[in-house]
């Protein structure tokens, strides 16, 4: 088929819930993506960072292959090794905590909140998140999500929530009492524009939590398995949560998701709380266990921090020359905002077409995910790119 073909099969049956680009991407192998024309592009953004280890990692894709031969799904009526063995590998590089395994980012969030209910007082119902986050799009996520556009088609929404602006320990303290059963942030706001918590702000809730009770969760989809130059992003900081979850990179490209918690606080679940039924799926785990071991053994972790200094050296680079157009570059590790004075549509737009995928959130702020493989000379590569790009914009 040609790729206006596709383009008009999908607007005839498939749900326009989505923005899409008018590409049509038949294949993937570590930083590149390749369309159904042929032209490779280079993906900084591969997956919305679920492919953080690069687009079909052999080793992922062995484990896939082997496992397929052997059982696809079994249900949590029964026990499995591989369950055992990913907990096992996510308990050790984290708190020692117990995991629930389900299928994304969202399903782990509504998993903590309804945890951090369970596990905590009766009269505590409340649940207080940051303007500007993202945990997902089902309901209690999405209620979650301190962005009133997100949920204004949906209301009445989940009741007992209360947002925060991120950051701002004055504002916590003022919207916390003793029916607060969670606090939920993300170490990082990804999609509210990689803005990153301060150390004073990810005390003060451990300070709160530990003082009344509530749960510390925090939503670790993006910052997760190693992207920030850590394990996870809790850990550029001194404190512990209760309830992490966890997310995209973690099964190398398959659908996975898990929550983690304390082992004190995890008891509360017991039969018939919870439950998820592809949670723990066979395939998802055995590649998610290759996921961790390839982290380990490729050094991924430390390339994060390599390469994300190498890129944010480069960026102000761009930024000391642009200085019309950029107003800063942040971030940790390989997940880096670049705040535009205009938006910057437009510009992802023009590097797609110049063979360079990247992202705009909040209309302001170009997002680089690079999987954490990614090599100096491919993000050399996309500097470039947007060198020629931001010469033409006017």
């Amino acid at each position: 088929m040609e790729t206006q073909e596709v383009i008009e099969m999908f607007n005839q049956y498939v749900i326009g819930n989505y923005s899409r680009l008018p590409r049509v991407i038949t294949k993937g192998k570590g930083s590149y993506i390749y369309d159904l024309e042929g032209k490779k592009i280079l993906d900084l953004f591969p997956g919305w960072a679920v492919s953080g280890i690069g687009h079909c990692h052999p080793k992922v894709v062995k484990a896939i292959q082997q496992q397929a031969k052997l059982l696809l799904h079994m249900d949590n009526t029964f026990y499995t090794e591989l369950q055992g063995n990913l907990a096992k590998l996510l308990s050790d590089r984290a708190f020692g905590g117990k995991c629930f395994f389900c299928n994304s980012g969202a399903e782990a969030n509504e998993a903590a909140l309804k945890l951090a209910r369970i596990s905590t007082e009766k009269k505590k119902y409340k649940y207080i998140t940051t303007f500007g986050s993202f945990h997902g799009r089902t309901f209690g996520a999405m209620t979650a999500t301190a962005q009133p556009k997100k949920f204004e088609p949906f209301q009445p929404v989940v009741p007992g929530f209360v947002y925060v602006p991120f950051d701002d320990v004055d504002a916590l303290k003022k919207a916390f009492d003793d029916e607060v059963a969670g606090i939920m942030i993300e170490p990082i706001q990804g999609e509210g524009g990689v803005h990153v918590a301060s150390a004073e702000y990810m005390r003060a809730i451990r300070e709160l939590c530990d003082q009344s009770g509530a749960r510390m969760i925090l939503d670790e989809v993006q910052t997760g398995m190693g992207r920030t130059g850590k394990w996870f992003g809790y850990q550029h900081f001194d404190v512990v949560p209760d309830i992490m979850t966890l997310s995209k990179t973690l099964g190398g490209g398959v659908a996975i998701g898990a929550m983690m918690a304390k082992p004190e606080v995890a008891a509360s679940l017991v039969p018939g709380t919870h439950a998820s039924t592809f949670g723990g799926n066979c395939i998802a785990c055995a590649a998610a266990i290759a996921t961790v071991e390839a982290i380990d053994e490729e050094g991924m972790i430390e390339n994060s921090v390599k390469m994300g200094q190498h890129a944010v050296e480069k960026l102000n680079g761009l930024k000391g020359k642009y200085s019309n157009i950029i107003e800063h570059v942040r971030g940790k590790g390989l997940m880096i905002g670049i705040q535009l004075k205009s938006p910057g549509a437009e510009i992802v737009a023009k590097c797609l077409e110049k063979g360079l995928r990247i992202n705009c959130t909040q209309d302001t702020v170009l997002r680089f995910m690079p999987a954490m493989n990614v090599t100096a000379a491919e993000i050399d590569k996309a500097i470039s790119i947007l060198d020629k790009v931001l010469k033409n914009v006017k």
